[in-house]
């Protein structure tokens, strides 16, 4: 494994574990369960962005099992309440590109302006190279001359291969001669910014879906990921994102984007059961090598340690 994961996504919980999730941890340290435990916790999970439907599934499922196994210590629900959280957390299963054999993965990359999307591409650009792939990046957000000139300054610093046309180009151009110059170059992996205007807007999402066509004419396969990256400092403005994104074209997995930056890493729980989708990776600072894989259980671990 090249990244230490660990230490990484636990670092970038600091703010997260020091505030509310602290807090939790501090009041499931103490005595019996009481009603007053139940009601502090369930204010302390809708505080620190759990969300209010996501909190009353968490509580009334952690009621049930701690009168099923007469659990009645705090100490010992804590226990049973980070089970409860890694289990919302774990979604499909699925691994980041397990595509053996395949030549070529195209990789999407969207969300809002301002997300950190341009920076979380760079990451994952880095997290390719020190697995010895080749990189080529697409720069496919042309409504934007800054985003293609932040795009042009990552790749420059990497050593990555960028395809970029003039800006207020077609993005699906763009992409289609991004795909082109990867087989020709053989590249592993292509990864395309897209246009990060507001997600209420029709035509975004419209441009969205006509990418997502072009990458499927050049292979039948592709997308092999769209990843959508969420701020994590947003909180519950992060799930109506996702959720329109979602809907706009098949979002695989997320990017969760400055995670090291909030006290209310709560909204992970909650994109996490009302989407249904992997959380992929997460932003842990501000280099191109700030990035960790998320797994459920470390994540959970470090809430509380």
């Amino acid at each position: 494994m090249i990244f230490k994961r660990s230490s990484k996504l636990q670092n970038s919980l600091t703010r997260t574990r020091q505030s509310f999730f602290g807090r939790i941890g501090s009041l499931l340290a103490r005595g019996d369960i009481t009603e007053e435990t139940w009601e502090e916790l369930e204010a302390l999970l809708i505080q620190a962005d759990v969300g209010a439907n996501t909190t009353i599934e968490l509580v009334d499922g952690l009621r049930e099992r701690v009168a099923r196994e007469h659990v009645h210590h705090a100490g010992e629900m804590q226990v049973l309440l980070k089970q409860q959280l890694v289990s919302i957390l774990k979604t499909d299963g699925r691994s980041y590109l397990k595509g053996e054999g395949r030549p070529l993965s195209i990789v999407l990359i969207v969300g809002v302006n301002g997300s950190g999307k341009t920076t979380s591409i760079a990451k994952l650009a880095k997290y390719h190279q020190l697995r010895s792939e080749k990189v080529l990046l697409a720069a496919a957000d042309t409504f934007r001359a800054a985003a293609i000139d932040q795009l042009a300054i990552w790749a420059e610093r990497l050593g990555v291969d960028l395809i970029a046309h003039q800006p207020g180009a077609d993005p699906g151009a763009v992409l289609y001669d991004a795909i082109n110059a990867a087989q020709s170059r053989q590249a592993d992996v292509v990864i395309a910014d897209t246009a990060g205007r507001l997600h209420t807007k029709h035509n975004l999402m419209q441009e969205l879906r006509k990418i997502h066509r072009v990458a499927t004419k050049q292979l039948p396969d592709a997308p092999h990921e769209t990843i959508l990256v969420l701020d994590a400092t947003t909180g519950q403005n992060g799930l109506a994102q996702a959720r329109t994104f979602k809907e706009a074209v098949n979002v695989t997995g997320l990017f969760l984007a400055k995670l090291d930056g909030t006290a209310k890493g709560g909204i992970v729980f909650t994109v996490a059961r009302e989407l249904g989708l992997p959380i992929l990776f997460v932003g842990t600072g501000e280099q191109a090598e700030d990035i960790a894989e998320f797994d459920a259980g470390e994540f959970v671990d470090g809430l509380f340690q």
